[in-house]
This record gives structure tokens, C-alpha cells and sequence, in this order.
């Protein structure tokens, strides 16, 4: 070394704390040479207000050029001893500037190490400083050197390459402390540690994680260096970017084939099943569970989870024992197939049921369970790995061979009361409820096996149970339990779940088994005992359960006479009560629309078909409540509904029911079905006019959709888009319900709706018409030319089809004419009638007027009795006969043209506008009010004039 740097080297401050201690042991008195001063200035930093040590950096330049140059690169003692003044320099932490060429020194150092051990303790020194905070005299130099320092990381766990063990830990505890991070020993002038999560970043960017599991090759051999690595990658996993990475250099297959490689200490276990967990949790599931789907990594699982269950006694061993089982369930989530080929999944099978099913292996001969939290959870696992295994087809035989439903049908019982050793009640109910949910997936696919342990009768006892009065409580605390917290609603719940998934399957002896245990009847009990009880308290477990017995009697009783004549009044009376719902319910979210789906399929199945039950149905109004149900026009509703119609409407004594009802504002079936029919159309643009009238004779019935598809050939075997639209929409059901109610003298509908019923009434011919035009191009898109005689019978069935739309087209013109015809007449007679009022109003006004020229001028008044006295003796006869004696009729002097008798009304001029007749008089006895006078309480005065007539 050159003299100037040795002496920089020599002049390096000591480290605080031996300042301190020197100071401490000298006497007061002491005549030791005395030391420098060195200045202290006040700084604040994170460790508070302490004395700051002056730093001033290296001249690293130059000991690199001591290393590199030719001329000293051999000189390693004078290297040992500038490294040793390195560690010591920066004992309390690396400036940023600096990072780059310690790094450089240290990677020159690793190349000749395996030369010259003499580098292994400074070296060591150094990399222990990157486990402190790194120094910036900046704010931004933690910005401005991030790429320096994430290249200085990422070199630092390529330094694994050094063959040296006390290298490569010390290069994994310094990486660890990233995560740990110390203070500064000592506050330093000018500088300040970088940010806590600085060095984690800067680890993430450099891709340290995939360089350490690349490592892992290197020390395959060397368990402490193994472990202190699987340390470190157990923290870089804690983020998703470093599990990406770790992932994409294959660390879960690296890691998961060496779990049974020896190690007393039993961390390698530990550690390497705490990454793969961290790793299936925050990485690149898919990819992880490809990696961990491979023989050689199944195998070491297998035999780390059968050594731990049969030889680990600690708390700690069954932790472990249980996360392998979870990381094994999820691999066989994805890929059944390796856990199949290694045997492992014959073993789980095993080890899920040998407490319930007798077995010879080895593995369980001396195995037992004890009543713990992880025996407990190892159980429910297991019971999950079982449902894993039933959805590879490979495995069936294998569950079949393991007794699996013998063994779950061992919980298929009624809960009694605990012994010594059976489990705990509410754990009991945990794990039963967890059985008989496996069963429903394992079930249906062992059907053998679950007749030949009679799981239809053990099924319908356990419900008979659940319905009884037994004293027993559901705890309700676990996940199976939802809804039967007091109650036996959970256990009834999964069970006719597990019967639901077991008729499902459409086995005819199942079927008729469960029939002949008389199943239909104790499901009806039970339906009616739930309706009766429920008492508005309803929740989702109760309507899935009603939902589930409704599905099973539907599934019973379909294509079958004698089973729905078993399901009989007492189910129709049920059905009935469950048709009444109220319809604000079917949005509430707790399963009521599902429920009366069921309940209309149960009528569906269960019902139609059997005359008996069918005519009862209607007596009870049935048929009314499902057009009310029709008329709510619930799009989903609407085409099961209709279904039913149909169905109903071939017993003669619908039709009746149909022409009865009435809706709201007394709408009639037929204007409904009407009303769904343009709703449809309207859908699907269909093109009508304004009056729904035909716009397109040659295609009368396509809408938008379907005419924007082109025909192309299909299969002979396949349906056509004319005939796949019959099905997607409800216009054929509609037409079928017509087509039974008839077309003609219908009431409540308008002329508009006559206009669509004509359209309605050539449904099928429409329909057979847009079908020959279908097979005219598919035959025109294959090239084919029909022969003379084909294509004419092609060209007469289209113009035969475009003639009916023709002459429908034309009806509905005349319907429309005659319509507006019918309207413009009763208009003229309307107006004929005002006409008339008018002119009687007329009369009544000039009859009038004369009244009032007569009593108000005396010459009209004259005249018109001159006219009168004229008009009675024109109206005498002009012969009188011989001798008679003729007596005058006319009062003389009398000026009235009114008839005259002996009493004359006079009407006076109003009270209330002269005070009465006593208004005037002495009588009265104060001013009369100008409201009204002296006779203001009566009700009404008339005041008479009598006249004696001689």
C-alpha cells in the first residue's frame, strides 16, 4: 500500500462506542500521551438528539487499484489488512457512494478466495456491513443511486458462488437483516440512514430472490448453508414480485423435491413448507401448481406427510403434518393425476377412513386420533381431499376400494350423547355435517356402493330424526352449520342435498327404491311441517330445503302415473300454498324465486299427467293463480308458465277456467296472451306497422336477429335457425294455447288485437314456409340446382307461403277498415245527437224570449192573446147542434195567455233580495240582515194567491 493511503487508512476515527470505553477506563490523573480531540457536532437524526461522529469516506479508487494492479494484485497480507480497515471504516454503515466499489473490492476478493483463505474473515466483515442501513448525505440520493445499489444487492447473492460456508451464511444473515434493519450504531455528521424499506425495494428490482433460489444448487449438500438460504427466501417470499420471480426460477419444484433430505433439526421442513405456502399464496398459482405437479415432487411431499402422521407427536409436527396436507389438496385441486401414480392418493383415502373402516395396512395399524384441535382439522381436510379425488374419473375406483361411503355413512346417525372417547358434540356435528356434504359429491358417483349400504333408507331415518322432537341442538358454529344454530335445519339441509344430488342422476333403481322406503309421502310431511312452522320467519336454509324436496318429487314422480297419484291431493294442497307467494318476495334475495321455479317444475311432473290430481288442481283455482303468476310478466317466469298452460290445457275443463279469469282493469286471458305475443315480437324486431300489420310477406315471423344470420348448411341431424327460434321464445307455446281456446269470439279484445290473433292463427304455415325458404338456400349456398320437377314444387310451397301472408296481410287491412268505418259512423251519430240537444236548447231559448216579450211589453202581450183566443176558435167546431145552450169557457178581462184555473201560483220576486214580506212593516222588530228577513230560519217559503173564480 502507498504510504499517503496507509496513513488515510491509519487516521480512520474509531468506532464510538470504543471512544467511550477508552475514555472510560483512563484515570482522571492519567499521564498517558493524551489523544486527539475530536469535534462533535448536534445533529438530529431517528435515534434523537446524540453527539455525531465526523465521517470522511476512503479512497476506495485507490484499493482498487491496489487489488487490480498487476504489480500488488499478490501482496494479500497488505489486502487482508486494508480489508480489515474497511469493515472498520464503515462499521456503522455504507454511504451510498461508496456501495459500488465495496462491491467491486468484495467480487475481486471472491475470485481469489478459493487461493487465498486468508479473504474468508474480512470479507465476511464486510458483506455483514450491508446488513446495516445504508448512508445518504441527500434526501435524493436514494433516488439518484437506486440503480447502483439495486446492482449492488443483486451482486451481493451472486457472491454465493464463493465456495466458502462462513461466506455464504454470513451473505444470508446480512440479507436477512434487510428485513430486521439495526439502527446506526452511531450518528455520523452529514449523514442519515436510508428508508427502512430501501433495501427491500432495491432487492425486489434486482431480482435478488431468483439469483438466491438459483443458489440453492450450490448448497444441495450443506445444511446450514441450506437452511440459513431457505431463511432468506421465507422472507423474500413475504411479496408478490419476489414470488413471480422465485417462481419463474422454478423454486417450487427446487424446493419441494428436497423436503426429505436429512436434517435433525427439522427446519428444513419447516421452512421450505412455510415458502411453498407463501408462495402458493402471493405468486402465480397456475404456474406454482404446474411446477409442484411432477412425480419428483410428490414423492418427497408423500413421504414427509406419512412420516410426520405416523411418527410426530409434537403440536408443532401436526401443524406441519396439516400444512402439507393443504399444499397436497391444492396440487390434486389441479392435477389428480401424479397424486394418483405415486400412490399418495390411495393413502390419503386411507389414512380418511381408517378410524371408521377396519384395515389391515401397516400405516394404521398402531394410528390413532386423538380429540385435539389438529387431529381435528387434519379430519375435515382429509374429508376435503376426498371430494378432490372424486372429480378425477381415474380415482373413483379407488375411492370405491377404500369403502369411502361405508365409512361416511358412519355419520349418517342421529347424534347421541358423546362416550369417553368419541368426540366432542359440537366437533361431532362439525365433522358429520362436513361427511354428508363429502356424500354428495361421492355419492351420485358410487352409486353401488350406496345401494349396497342402503343409503337411501339411512337417509330417510336421519330425516325422520331431524323432524322429531329429540332434545338435541345444533351449535351452528361451523360452516356446514349456517342457519342451524338451535335447531336440526343444517343437518336436514345437507341431507336432502345429498339425496337431491343422488336422484339426480336418473338411476331408475335408486329411483324406486327411495319410492318404495315411502319417500314422497314423509317428504310431503315434512314440506307441510316447514310451511306450518315457519310462521314468516323464513330464512335461506328453509327455502333451500323446501326447494330440494320439491326437486327430489319432481325427479320421483316425472314419467311415472302411479307415483304421481301417490303425490296425490295432499302435495297439490301444498303446491297451492306455495303458488300464493307473495311475488315481492321472489327479489328479496333468500332463494324465493328459486323455490317457486321448483314449485311450478313439481306441477309440471308431478301433477299434469295424472287426471285425478289434475282436475283437483283446477277445482282449488289452480288455474287462476298461474295466470296471475303469467300476468306479473316475469321474463324468467314466462316460458315455464306458458309450458304449463299447455300442458293444462289439454283436460277440456281448462278451457272454461282460462275464458273466466280476469286480471287487473278485467283483462281477459286472451288479451294477456295477446299482450305477451307483441311483447315477444317487439323483442325479437320482428317488422309490423303501426297497427301491427305485415310489412314483409315473404318473411312474416323472422326478426332482426335471426334474419341478420346467414343460412349455412348444417348436418341433417341439426337443427336449423327457423327451428333452434321455436324454442329460444315463447310465440309456439302462445300459438298452442290458441290453437286449444280457439280464434274466434274471444272477449276483451280490441280491433288491434284481432289484427295480431289473424298473424297468430298462421303460425304453423308461416313456420313451415320460413323452413322451405331455409332449405332453398341452404341447397343455393351448397351449389346444388334442384331438378325441373323439385324446383317447381319449391317455387308453388313459396308462392303458396307468400299468398297466406298475402291474404293475412289483407284481412288485417279490412279488419282495420271495417274498424275505422265503425268509428267514423258512430262519430256522425254522436255529432247527430249534439246537433239535436243544440236545437232544442234553441227552441228552449225563443220560447223564452217570447215569455219574456209578453211580460214585458203589453202590445206583445196583446198580440199573443188575440193569436190564442184565435187558435181556440179555430179549434171549435163550426156546427153546433139544434137547442143547445152554450156556456163560455173564457174568463173575461183577464190578461194571462196561460191556461186559467181556480188555484194560480205566483212566484214572488225572491226573499233574499227584498228581506221578506215583513221587511217593511211594524211587526218587524229590527233591520232585516240583507241575507235574508223576517223568514230567514225557514227552510223554504212559497206564497200562495188564492183567487176566487166565479
Amino acid at each position: 500500500m502507498p504510504a499517503a493511503q496507509e496513513t488515510a487508512a491509519t487516521r480512520a476515527p474509531l468506532p464510538a462506542a470504543n471512544m467511550a470505553q477508552t475514555g472510560r477506563n483512563r484515570a482522571p490523573n492519567s499521564k498517558e500521551s493524551p489523544r486527539p480531540v475530536v469535534r462533535l457536532v448536534v445533529t438530529d437524526t431517528e435515534l434523537g438528539d446524540q453527539e455525531a461522529v465526523p465521517f470522511k469516506s476512503m479512497d476506495l479508487a485507490r484499493v482498487l487499484k491496489l487489488f487490480e494492479d498487476p504489480f500488488s494484485r499478490d501482496l494479500t497480507e497488505r489486502h487482508v489488512r486494508v480489508l480489515k480497515k474497511i469493515s472498520k471504516h464503515y462499521c456503522n454503515g455504507i454511504p451510498l457512494k461508496d456501495l459500488t466499489q465495496i462491491i467491486k473490492i468484495l467480487n475481486i476478493c471472491a475470485q481469489r478466495i478459493e487461493n487465498h483463505k486468508d479473504f474468508i474473515d474480512p470479507m465476511c466483515e464486510i458483506i455483514k456491513l450491508f446488513g446495516l442501513p445504508f448512508l445518504k448525505e441527500k434526501s435524493s440520493d436514494e433516488l439518484n443511486y437506486a440503480n447502483a445499489v439495486m446492482q449492488s444487492i443483486s451482486q451481493l447473492g451472486c457472491l454465493m458462488r464463493v465456495p466458502s460456508s462462513l461466506v455464504r451464511i454470513q451473505i444470508c444473515n446480512s440479507i436477512a437483516n434487510f428485513y430486521n434493519p439495526e439502527s446506526v450504531k452511531q450518528p455520523i455528521e452529514g449523514f442519515q440512514p436510508t428508508n427502512v424499506h430501501f433495501k427491500i425495494q432495491m432487492a425486489e428490482a434486482g431480482g435478488l430472490a431468483e439469483t438466491l433460489v438459483l443458489s440453492l444448487t450450490l448448497v444441495e449438500n450443506h445444511l446450514q448453508e441450506k437452511i440459513s438460504m431457505l431463511k432468506v427466501l421465507q422472507l423474500l417470499s413475504s411479496t408478490s414480485e419476489n414470488c413471480k420471480l422465485m417462481t419463474k426460477a422454478q423454486a417450487g419444484s427446487r424446493i419441494c423435491s428436497r423436503l426429505n433430505d436429512p436434517d435433525p433439526s427439522g427446519q428444513l421442513l419447516f421452512r421450505s413448507s412455510e415458502i411453498l405456502w407463501n408462495l402458493l399464496e402471493n405468486g402465480p398459482k397456475e404456474e406454482l401448481i404446474s411446477q409442484l405437479s411432477t412425480i419428483e415432487c410428490i414423492y418427497p411431499l408423500k413421504d414427509s406427510f406419512v412420516r410426520l402422521l405416523t411418527n410426530g407427536n409434537r403440536h408443532y409436527d401436526r401443524q406441519l403434518r396439516n400444512d402439507l396436507l393443504v399444499i397436497a389438496t391444492l396440487i390434486a385441486e389441479n392435477n389428480v393425476t401424479p397424486m394418483i401414480e405415486s400412490g399418495f392418493a390411495k393413502q390419503l383415502i386411507l389414512f380418511a377412513t381408517f378410524s371408521e373402516v377396519k384395515s389391515h395396512n401397516p400405516l394404521v395399524k398402531n394410528l390413532k386420533l386423538l380429540h385435539n384441535h389438529e387431529d381435528f382439522e387434519m379430519k375435515k381436510l382429509l374429508f376435503n381431499m376426498l371430494v378432490v379425488l372424486a372429480k378425477e374419473f381415474s380415482a373413483i375406483q379407488l375411492l370405491s376400494d377404500g369403502k369411502v361411503v361405508l365409512a361416511l355413512f358412519n355419520y349418517v346417525k342421529a347424534n347421541e350423547k358423546p362416550g369417553k372417547y368419541d368426540w366432542p358434540a359440537a366437533r361431532f356435528e362439525d365433522l358429520q355435517l362436513h361427511a354428508i356434504a363429502t356424500l354428495t359429491t361421492v355419492g351420485p358417483l358410487l352409486l353401488e356402493d350406496y345401494m349396497t349400504c342402503q343409503g337411501n333408507t339411512r337417509i330417510l331415518l336421519f330425516l325422520d330424526w331431524c323432524v322429531s322432537q329429540d332434545a338435541f341442538s345444533g351449535q351452528g358454529n361451523c360452516f356446514h352449520g349456517v342457519g342451524g344454530r338451535g335447531n336440526k335445519h343444517a343437518h336436514m339441509r345437507y341431507s336432502l342435498r345429498l339425496l337431491r344430488s343422488v336422484v339426480a342422476q336418473g338411476d331408475e333403481t335408486v329411483n324406486q327404491d327411495l319410492c318404495d322406503q315411502g319417500a314422497i309421502s314423509q317428504l310431503l310431511g315434512i314440506l307441510r311441517k316447514l310451511l306450518t312452522d315457519v310462521d314468516g320467519k323464513e330464512d335461506g336454509v328453509l327455502l333451500e330445503i323446501q326447494a330440494d324436496i320439491l326437486f327430489i318429487l319432481s325427479t320421483a314422480c316425472e314419467n311415472d302415473l302411479h307415483k304421481k297419484e301417490l303425490f296425490g291431493t295432499d302435495g297439490v294442497d301444498l303446491l297451492l300454498q306455495l303458488l300464493k307467494m307473495d311475488s315481492s318476495k321472489f327479489y328479496s334475495g333468500l332463494g324465493h324465486n328459486k323455490l317457486i321455479f321448483c314449485t311450478l317444475d313439481c306441477i309440471w311432473c308431478c301433477i299434469i299427467g295424472c287426471f285425478s290430481s289434475e282436475d283437483y288442481f283446477l277445482e282449488k283455482e289452480g288455474m287462476f293463480i298461474i295466470l296471475d303468476l303469467l300476468a306479473l310478466n316475469v321474463k324468467n317466469m314466462i316460458n315455464i308458465v306458458l309450458g304449463i298452460l299447455v300442458e293444462f290445457c289439454d283436460n277440456p275443463k281448462t278451457i272454461p277456467h282460462i275464458a273466466t279469469w280476469r286480471g287487473k282493469g278485467n283483462e281477459t286471458a286472451a288479451k294477456l296472451l295477446l299482450q305477451l305475443w307483441k311483447e315477444e315480437e317487439e323483442e325479437l324486431g320482428v317488422r309490423r306497422d303501426e297497427y301491427g300489420r305485415i310489412i314483409d310477406v315473404k318473411k312474416p315471423l323472422v326478426g332482426q336477429f335471426q334474419e341478420a344470420q346467414e343460412v349455412t348448411p348444417v348436418p341433417a341431424n341439426s337443427f336449423s335457425i327457423a327451428i333452434i327460434e321455436v324454442a329460444e321464445n315463447t310465440r309456439a307455446k302462445l300459438y298452442s294455447i290458441f290453437s286449444k281456446i280457439g280464434f274466434d269470439n274471444l272477449p276483451g279484445l280490441s280491433t288491434l288485437d284481432y289484427v295480431t290473433l289473424s298473424v297468430i292463427s298462421r303460425y304453423l304455415d308461416f313456420k313451415v314456409g320460413e323452413v322451405w325458404r331455409e332449405i332453398r338456400e341452404e341447397l343455393k349456398a351448397e351449389n346444388i340446382k334442384p331438378v325441373t320437377s323439385d324446383q317447381e314444387v319449391l317455387d308453388v310451397i313459396a308462392k303458396a307461403t307468400e299468398n297466406i301472408s298475402k291474404t293475412v296481410a289483407s284481412h288485417q287491412t279490412e279488419i282495420i277498415e271495417n274498424q275505422q268505418q265503425t268509428e267514423l259512423q258512430e262519430e256522425q251519430q254522436t255529432y247527430a245527437e249534439m246537433k239535436s240537444n243544440n236545437k232544442q236548447i234553441e227552441l228552449v231559448m225563443k220560447s223564452w224570449d217570447n215569455f219574456l216579450a209578453r211580460t214585458s211589453n203589453y202590445e206583445s202581450l196583446k198580440k199573443a192573446k188575440r193569436l190564442q183566443e184565435k187558435s181556440i176558435e179555430s179549434s171549435r167546431p163550426k156546427a153546433r147542434p139544434k137547442n143547445a145552450i152554450i156556456h163560455s169557457t173564457q174568463i173575461p178581462h183577464l190578461n194571462t195567455t196561460v191556461a186559467s184555473g181556480r188555484l194560480v201560483t205566483v212566484e214572488s220576486t225572491p226573499s233574499h233580495l227584498i228581506g221578506g214580506p215583513l221587511a217593511d212593516t211594524d211587526i218587524a222588530v229590527k233591520r232585516v240582515s240583507i241575507r235574508g228577513g223576517a223568514l230567514q230560519k225557514t227552510m223554504s217559503v212559497k206564497m200562495f194567491n188564492q183567487h176566487s173564480i166565479d
